[in-house]
C-alpha cells in the first residue's frame, strides 16, 4: 500500500486536474470493509495526494449509507494526517452567497440514522474532545488558498449536517436559522468527528450552492442548482486544493494529531481482543508497546 499524508475526499471531478501526474488506484481493504471506491494516488506539486470519492463513482452512495469509518480506516492505513474535504452546502445566512466557500469551523450533528458515528462504539470507551472539530491550522491554510486563487471565501461558521437525502422543510430551515447556524449540508457528520478520532487534521471546503429555503425571494434549492455551482466552482477547487497541497508542510505536528492522549477509559486489560484488532489502525500508536 502506498503512503501519502495528504487526502483529498470529494467529487471524483476533484482529481481530475490536469496538474494530476503519476496516478495510481489504490483498492484497501478494513475492518470496518471497503471505502466508497477505489483511493486515487496522483503527484501534485510534488507531492503524493491520496483522493477519495466520498459516494462512489457515479455518485452511488446516500448521505446515510457512505461508509465513512471505512472511508477514514483507509486514509489512516495509508498513513494520511491531513484531509482536505469539499462539499455543497447551502447558506442560512444573507452574506454567504451562492458561489461562495465557506470554511467552517464549528459543526452540529442533526443526523438521525447511526453512519457509524464513533470508532468506539463496542468494547473500549474512547471519550475525545470535539470542541474544535476541525482543525484550526488546516481551515487558516485553505482559506488563504481559496483567496489566492481569486475564490470568495468566508472563515468560520457552524456547519449543521442533516439526515438527507432529503432538503429542508422551510420550518426545519428557519430554525437552523435560530439556533445561529451558518451553512446546512448532509456529509460532514460523522466524517469531521471520525477523522478528529482518528488524530487526521481535517478541514472542509463547503461550496455554497443555494439559500435553503429559508430566503423567501430566491427559489428553493434543487439538485440543479446544486449541480450547476459545483460545476461552476470546480476549478476555483482544483487550484485551491493544489495551492493547499504545495504549501503544506506534510511534517507538521498540530493538535488533531493527539486527539486520543488521555482519552482511553478502558482497562486496557479489559479490551477484547478482536475490538482492539479491529481498531489497531485508528489507536495502534497507543498500544505500541
Amino acid at each position: 500500500m502506498e503512503t501519502t499524508r495528504i487526502a483529498v475526499i470529494g467529487g471524483s471531478g476533484l482529481y481530475a486536474m490536469p496538474e494530476l501526474t503519476d496516478v495510481t488506484h489504490q483498492t484497501v481493504e478494513t475492518p470496518f470493509g471497503q471505502p466508497s471506491a477505489e483511493i486515487v494516488v496522483g503527484t501534485l506539486r510534488g507531492k503524493r495526494v491520496a483522493f477519495l470519492p466520498r459516494h462512489g463513482i457515479g455518485h452511488i452512495y446516500t448521505p446515510s449509507t457512505v461508509p465513512y469509518r471505512a472511508n477514514i480506516t483507509a486514509l489512516k492505513m495509508m498513513g494520511v494526517r491531513f484531509i482536505i474535504a469539499v462539499n455543497a452546502c447551502g447558506s442560512l445566512r444573507e452574506d454567504y452567497a451562492p458561489g461562495d466557500i465557506v470554511i467552517p469551523d464549528q459543526l452540529v450533528d442533526f443526523t438521525k440514522a447511526d453512519r457509524g458515528r464513533t470508532f468506539f462504539d463496542t468494547g473500549i470507551v474512547g471519550h475525545v474532545s470535539a470542541a474544535d472539530p476541525f482543525s484550526r491550522e488546516l481551515n487558516a491554510l485553505v482559506a488563504e488558498s481559496v483567496r489566492r486563487v481569486g475564490g470568495t471565501v468566508h472563515e468560520g461558521g457552524t456547519y449543521v449536517t442533516i439526515e438527507g437525502p432529503r432538503f429542508s422543510t422551510r420550518g426545519e430551515s428557519h430554525i437552523f436559522r435560530q439556533w445561529g447556524c451558518s451553512i446546512i449540508g448532509m456529509t460532514t457528520s460523522p466524517e469531521a468527528f471520525l477523522a478528529h478520532e482518528a488524530e487526521i487534521a481535517y478541514t472542509t471546503m463547503s461550496h455554497v450552492t443555494d439559500y435553503d429555503v429559508w430566503h423567501v425571494s430566491e427559489a428553493p434549492v434543487t439538485v440543479e442548482m446544486v449541480i450547476e455551482v459545483m460545476h461552476r466552482n470546480l476549478e476555483t477547487a482544483q487550484k485551491a486544493i493544489a495551492d493547499a497541497v504545495e504549501r503544506l508542510d506534510e511534517a507538521l505536528d498540530l493538535p488533531a494529531h493527539h486527539t486520543l492522549d488521555n482519552a482511553i477509559m478502558t482497562d486496557r486489560t479489559r479490551i477484547p481482543r478482536e475490538t482492539l484488532s479491529r481498531l489497531r489502525p485508528i489507536i495502534g500508536r497507543l498500544f505500541a508497546d
